[in-house]
């Protein structure tokens, strides 16, 4: 008798769940108004449509600020606002294994949206890339961890944590330009301010080499004027 209650409460939990769950679409339909509300003086002030027809987020980890860049027909990218990281966890590095608790660094595609987070909303990336899985087959790491997000609340292991409004713009944004038209790059510092691309003590040899790969990535992106 105790297991079919169990069993009657479990189903009954599932069915719940799913009734409340969400498609990308549906989110879209949700939020979209208010987040071009919020978005769109924006890019008109940058010159670029909304939506726009590619789009890139660079991460950087010491000033946790998620800058975000859009481009029109033209493919010249323009900044378009920053928004603070309110939850990232670890230091400065790459991430090498699962519960290192690191924000990966290097240059990271969405292969997916999660309408139905327990974060709110959730954009994936696709750590480990290549370029992790090549350095781990290296060194003959594995476990190198994985579902790493930029998702709402406040809170986060290894993903970065922008707070519930900041998701709802990043996740609308990322929807209705298409998943395979958006870069994220994640970088410690931002080498555009003339600092050299240095490895960081502690850090694998080869961090140097991704390093100035992520230097010559962000190099593409005018460096905004902070306040």
């Amino acid at each position: 008798m105790k297991l079919f209650v169990a069993f009657l409460i479990s189903m009954i939990a599932a069915a719940r769940a799913h009734a409340t769950s969400k498609t990308v679409e549906e989110r879209v339909a949700e939020f979209g108004d208010v987040v071009r509300s919020r978005l769109a003086p924006r890019f008109e002030a940058a010159g670029v449509s909304y939506p726009p027809r590619q789009l890139t987020f660079v991460g950087i980890k010491d000033e946790r600020l998620l800058d975000v860049y859009a481009a029109g027909t033209d493919g010249v990218f323009r900044f378009i606002r920053s928004y603070p990281v309110l939850g990232a966890s670890g230091v400065l590095g790459p991430k090498l294994r699962e519960g290192d608790r690191q924000v990966p660094e290097g240059v990271y595609r969405v292969p997916e949206l999660n309408p139905n987070s327990d974060f709110h909303l959730s954009i994936r990336l696709n750590y480990p890339n290549e370029f992790d899985q090549a350095q781990a087959a290296t060194e003959r790491r594995s476990n190198l961890g994985g579902d790493i997000m930029i998702h709402g609340d406040s809170r986060s292991r290894g993903c970065l944590a922008m707070g519930d409004p900041a998701a709802e713009d990043l996740f609308v944004l990322v929807a209705l330009t298409g998943i395979e038209n958006v870069t994220v790059i994640l970088t410690p510092i931002d080498f555009r301010d003339g600092r050299a691309p240095e490895r960081l003590e502690g850090t694998p040899t080869w961090t140097s080499d991704l390093y100035e790969r992520i230097r010559r990535e962000l190099a593409r992106y005018p460096r905004p004027t902070r306040q």
